[in-house]
């Protein structure tokens, strides 16, 4: 078969066989009388395989040495393809999610694209200061794509750079929310709790929303930082996970200063929080002793008839630190209400 025939039945041009026979890969085993080239039913076959194991991704000298070198063993060189092509995709991968980001800004111009590209580049940088100061100018400056942003509080270890981009999302309206909401179901719990953090800092009535439901989450942690949140917005749903917290000790200090907030600015929740703390009061269980002291300092910050009449019982209460406690709290009111 002439060179024509087999660049047509192949699909490899002639220009593309003679290279192969220039690099020894393939050559043809007879002439014509006119001196043309002419391929063997074998020299086709061994096209095919070039063909065959150019398209897994080895270059013309790894072809050559598997089809001719009888040492030859495949499997070092395909784990290495396997390596080196994992390395392509992740790189390729990542140029597509830095091109749809900059898109997502709409840039006007190859100036704006430019910056969009320093931005990203400095919230993924390896220095805290270039990575805060990327956050900080975000809001101010260029416009960062939203899903960087938010990928970047998630991930981030330094706790300067985590609130100066929870500052930036919270400061760039509710795009990030849904984002910050995905995050909350993240497998890792770190993760989980940047995400809830984050959301604590966006002010407006969606974030408390995400924030109620947030209470009812499996992971503690993010329950947690969830009442902590709208305990200082007011929501009285919070009040059993802080009472929860003083009880455990976990941000007690918090916990009870969130109590006392929730108890003062909304009169009609006073009494259901005094209640909650008393009824926690009551149960004898291990590490009673210091659980109760710290509900009785806790009901020591909230008003109303019914956090006095406890803690005038705990004046006389057989622990001398509640009894102090109750006793010097309620000379305090007394004076209070003189």
């Amino acid at each position: 078969m002439l060179i024509g025939e087999v660049a047509r039945r192949s699909g490899v041009s002639a220009r593309m066989l003679r290279h192969y026979e220039s690099l020894g890969l393939v050559r043809p085993t007879g002439r014509t009388d006119t001196n043309y080239r002419e391929y063997s039913g074998d020299d086709i076959r061994r096209i095919f395989h070039i063909e065959s194991l150019r398209s897994l991704g080895l270059s013309l000298r790894e072809v050559g040495r598997a089809l001719d070198d009888p040492g030859f063993t495949p499997s070092g060189l395909v784990d290495d393809l396997i390596r080196r092509t994992r390395e392509r995709i992740a790189a390729e991968t990542e140029l597509l999610t830095r091109l749809r980001r900059i898109g997502a800004v709409e840039p006007d111009g190859w100036e704006d694209v430019l910056q969009s590209v320093a931005l990203l580049q400095a919230l993924g940088s390896k220095s805290p200061e270039q990575r805060q100061r990327a956050a900080l100018s975000s809001v101010e400056e260029v416009p960062v794509p939203m899903e960087a942003l938010v990928e970047a509080a998630l991930s981030e270890t330094d706790p300067n750079v985590a609130g100066a981009l929870r500052w930036a999302l919270a400061r760039s309206g509710d795009e990030g929310r849904p984002l910050l909401a995905k995050g909350l179901g993240s497998p890792a719990a770190e993760v989980r709790e940047r995400a809830v953090q984050a959301i604590a800092e966006i002010p407006n009535d969606e974030a408390t929303a995400l924030l109620r439901e947030a209470l009812a989450h499996s992971d503690v942690v993010v329950r947690r930082h969830a009442a902590l949140a709208l305990g200082a917005r007011g929501v009285a749903e919070a009040v059993p996970t802080l009472i929860d917290m003083v009880v455990e000790q976990a941000n007690d200090v918090d916990a009870a200063d969130a109590l006392s907030a929730l108890a003062s600015g909304h009169p009609a929740s006073a009494d259901e929080i005094a209640t909650g703390l008393i009824a926690r009061l009551a149960h004898n269980t291990p590490g009673s002793p210091s659980r109760r002291r710290r509900l009785t300092e806790a009901l020591a910050e909230i008003p109303g008839v019914t956090a006095s009449r406890a803690l005038a019982d705990l004046s006389h209460d057989d622990d001398r630190a509640v009894a102090v406690t109750a006793t010097y709290v309620l000379g305090i009111r007394e004076a209070l209400a003189h």
